[in-house]
């Protein structure tokens, strides 16, 4: 696969344009656009990429059986809205309703919940950018999984357009409003379980 290079650094705050980020850098590169600028985002270490693929299988196995939507993952890009970054989500999930948002090479509007693994080098992004940034951009839900310190953590969007933390009941279990029916306890996240364990405790065949 062809690389295409970053601005070299004489030319770092070389800005460019949303469109031009999409049509020049969508060859599979881990980019995200801030402020007109192209950002590369840090590795991913070994448990973010185990984590990664157990939520892709255990969400995308909910929304293919219910025919909820589509879930993308990074490199696919998400712009909430004209005034923000454009972001790679680790995860995202659209509904069905929302589908007309959906671009070949990103998702023009918010996703119904994007997911993000935290690594070492990105908690502030994740935490404080990304949270901002979401919430404002009025993604429904915004899930933290941090696989090195095992916490997690799940937002949703209230009616001020504010996360209120989404708390798991009293067996560990967290249950989804944006993606309907769907639920998970969360100690999943580190003793996962095989997918046929998972398809057993959801009844589903």
């Amino acid at each position: 696969m062809t690389r295409i290079a970053l601005p070299p650094k004489g030319r770092a705050h070389e800005k460019v344009s949303y469109e031009s980020f999409l049509h020049t850098y969508s060859n599979g590169e881990r980019l995200e656009w801030v402020d007109g600028e192209v950002v590369p985002t840090p590795p991913i270490s070994g448990a973010h990429s185990e984590a990664h693929n157990y939520l892709i299988r255990w969400v995308g196995e909910w929304v293919e059986h219910f025919e909820l939507g589509v879930v993308r993952s990074d490199p696919f890009q998400m712009k909430t809205s004209p005034t923000l970054p454009g972001r790679a989500p680790d995860l995202i999930f659209v509904a069905r309703r929302n589908l007309k948002r959906l671009r070949s090479t990103h998702l023009k509007g918010p996703a119904d919940v994007a997911i993000e693994i935290i690594s070492p080098g990105t908690k502030t992004i994740d935490r404080v950018d990304k949270f901002r940034e979401y919430e404002s951009g009025g993604v429904k839900e915004y899930w933290l999984i941090d696989p090195v310190t095992r916490q997690a953590e799940f937002y949703k969007l209230g009616r001020d357009g504010k996360y209120q933390l989404i708390h798991p009941d009293e067996k560990g279990v967290i249950r989804s409003s944006a993606l309907r029916g769907f639920w998970i306890e969360v100690r999943w996240l580190w003793h996962p379980p095989t997918l046929r364990e998972i398809r057993s405790q959801w009844e589903i065949g």
